[in-house]
């Protein structure tokens, strides 16, 4: 059996701290500005030289947290309520024999001073972290194929829980809105879109996610995500 050694490339700067909250496709939450940072030596302006024309990019990328764990013969795709098990390699999951991923962004600016390269792309599904080993333009001819079909994925995934938010969430929010202009949107779509793991058992439950610095608190009741605090941490 062979072995291959792959370099990192870049590193992903997410708001996306931690595991629990983030989009199990990208292109679902927009709001989530993330940027590609290059790292050395790829960190020169001759490695993304015409990359800024092309509208999206395909990244790939290293499940960084799933290094040394074993890999899965059958997973339960979210999808599918998280019930029935399929083949690992009809699935996208993190559970692999190789723990390599792929995501494809929109390219919004490529940045370059001195020694730092950055790509800011929208869309990403990406542990705050995670090493990229490769990057490649998205081309629409190749890319976007017209007539497939998939098993249990057909459809992009709707939103399904209405957000609120708290008297006390809501004025949270303001003192940070310079800095961070789509925080609330960004809480909208990554919580609409319900991270709660499909055996979930217990509608009373109070949920914490991280996004940026802050700690979220919320809990849903009645079908409404209610947003009750936002902390920073």
């Amino acid at each position: 059996m062979s072995a291959f050694n792959f370099e990192q490339i870049a590193v992903v700067r997410s708001c996306y701290k931690e595991k629990f909250g983030i989009p199990r496709q990208p292109g679902l939450s927009n709001s989530a500005e993330t940027i590609i940072e290059l790292t050395p030596p790829y960190n020169q302006e001759a490695y993304v030289r015409e990359l800024e024309g092309f509208s999206h990019i395909w990244l790939i990328f290293i499940f960084h947290q799933h290094l040394g764990k074993q890999a899965k013969p059958t997973v339960r795709p979210p999808r599918l309520g998280g019930n029935k098990r399929i083949g690992v390699f009809a699935s996208r999951s993190s559970f692999r024999p190789n723990p390599v991923g792929m995501s494809v962004v929109k390219l919004n600016k490529v940045s370059i001073e001195k020694n730092k390269v950055q790509l800011y792309v929208s869309g990403a599904d990406l542990l705050d972290g995670t090493p990229v080993i490769d990057i490649k333009p998205y081309i629409h001819y190749v890319d976007m194929i017209s007539d497939a079909t998939a098993a249990y994925a057909e459809d992009k995934p709707e939103a399904t829980l209405e957000v609120i938010f708290s008297e006390d969430a809501r004025g949270s929010i303001g003192p940070n809105l310079e800095q961070y202009p789509e925080l609330e949107q960004l809480i909208i779509e990554t919580i609409s879109l319900d991270p709660r793991p499909a055996y979930k058992d217990d509608d009373s439950r109070i949920y914490g996610l991280c996004l940026y610095h802050f700690n979220i608190k919320w809990q849903v009741i009645a079908g409404r995500a209610e947003i009750l605090s936002i902390s920073s941490g």
